[in-house]
């Protein structure tokens, strides 16, 4: 087995030298597993009781004999030829005894090795001194900068996991943490910690601690989406709900049998059922990508054909808003690591943004930017000439609702949920949101996405 020396990172999961080894004192059955017993002892004892044995058997014979027809030499050396050969015999017998049980123990350390390799959850072994032991391959992709032999710090700067791992080797009992990791994304786990003996040596053990992380992302996420979702539908359609039953009062009273009146109070209400309606749609879009922020998309795709079915789909909005379409986008394929609807849902929000709030320019440039030096990351960027938008409202236009023209954004039929889904989408893709404006010039949106090959470079070095 290659052992490492302190500090050579652990990139793929290296098989732990021994298995923990429990003391026949613990088995409450009092039996005792021969795989469990140390090998070296054995022999040594079978040794032992061999040489007394032969020189007990050895002794009486010699004793026996010289009693009854006196001292003889011939005597004398058959009895020490059995003594050998007894003692032969007893140390071949403990010796393949030996390899037996070195066999069964090669055979648990095995199935010890595979269990903890297939566990999809990170587990990490650290001794005394809180240094990193052994690590599943789950442990190694959740903190890349952990080192065999290292301390588990350099790692994980948690002072709650910290103080739980000091608590187990002091108190030799389990416990139980909360740790949060912030970056790259917000994930949350529940830490079991657990006291552990390992062989360290022939004939001690080393004091040890096991950490289990329970990933605990999915459901807060989910409990975070359930208050979130009823708080916003809630608040936002309070007003179209209110609207539509005072327009259905109405019909049911004075304008009951006025024919134009009817006719528009139908045309308001069938609009702000179909506000209604997407708003639902996008609050459930939003919780959707929510819930998979922590996953990062994987796939390869070209993000040219997305773009360019994007423009497509919106040239009959820009023809009727008379804007024209401006481009500045590569020749060959734009390879990213991405979901191709989200990645849709991206651009799409982006484009419509330009033509209906920016489109009194009458120009939307669509760009997209190779990664500078090569394998870095692609830049997207739509630009409009429009009124542009005041700096104060910069920061909080990816917040959900928020509006910098409350009005006119309700009478083109936004929901002020279109750049707070952008944002998350970005945020899963790994890549980065940007806003430049100032008033009377229009804005610049800018997406960067990381190229393909980087993101199969770092997964490499990771694994």
């Amino acid at each position: 087995m290659h052992d490492r020396e302190p500090g050579e990172p652990m990139n793929q999961y290296t098989p732990p030298p021994v298995l923990p080894r429990a003391s026949a004192a613990s088995d409450p059955s009092g039996s005792t597993d021969p795989a469990r017993l140390d090998t070296r002892a054995l022999e040594r004892a079978a040794s032992r009781g061999a040489a007394i044995g032969a020189a007990v058997a050895s002794a009486a014979l010699i004793t026996t004999a010289t009693l009854f027809y006196g001292f003889s030499w011939i005597l004398l050396a058959v009895a020490l030829s059995a003594t050998a050969l007894a003692l032969v015999i007893a140390v071949t017998r403990a010796r393949t005894t030996q390899k037996r049980l070195q066999v069964s123990a090669d055979q648990r350390i095995a199935v010890a090795e595979a269990l903890l390799a297939n566990i999809p959850d990170p587990v990490i072994l650290v001794d005394r001194a809180a240094r990193v032991r052994e690590a599943n391959a789950a442990a190694q992709t959740l903190f890349p900068a952990m080192r065999r032999r290292a301390p588990i710090a350099y790692a994980l700067r948690a002072p709650e996991v910290l103080g739980g791992i000091e608590q187990v080797l002091r108190t030799r009992a389990p416990a139980r943490v909360t740790y949060t990791q912030r970056l790259p994304t917000e994930r949350a786990f529940e830490l079991l910690l657990g006291p552990l003996d390992i062989a360290s040596g022939p004939e001690q053990d080393e004091e040890a601690v096991m950490l289990y992380f329970r990933d605990l992302t999915n459901a807060h996420r989910l409990e975070r989406m359930r208050v979130d979702f009823i708080a916003n539908v809630s608040h936002e359609l309070r007003t179209p709900l209110a609207s539509v039953l005072g327009f259905i009062e109405t019909l049911e009273g004075p304008a009951r049998e006025d024919a134009d009146a009817r006719a528009r109070f139908l045309a308001i209400m069938r609009e702000q059922a179909m506000r209604m309606t997407r708003l639902i749609d996008e609050l459930l879009s939003l919780s959707r990508i929510e819930l998979r922020a922590h996953v990062a998309p994987t796939e390869a795709i070209d993000l040219m054909p997305v773009i360019r079915q994007i423009l497509d789909t919106l040239a009959p909005l820009a023809q009727e808003e008379g804007v024209t379409f401006h481009e500045n986008l590569p020749k060959g394929p734009a390879m990213i690591c991405g979901d191709r609807d989200e990645l849709l849902r991206v651009v799409e929000n982006l484009v419509e943004n330009a033509v209906k709030y920016g489109g009194s320019g009458g120009r939307v440039d669509i760009g997209l930017t190779p990664p500078e030096p090569p394998g870095r990351a692609w830049t997207l960027s739509v630009r409009d000439y429009g009124p542009g938008i005041e700096r104060d409202d910069l920061p909080r236009l990816t917040e959900r609702f928020y509006r910098a023209d409350v009005a006119q954004s309700r009478k083109k039929g936004g929901t002020g949920l279109g750049l707070a889904i952008v944002k998350h989408i970005v945020a899963r893709h790994r890549g980065r949101l940007s806003i430049e404006s100032e008033p009377g010039e229009g804005a610049v949106f800018s997406v960067t996405l990381p190229d393909a090959g980087s993101v199969s470079a770092e997964r490499l070095a990771v694994h």
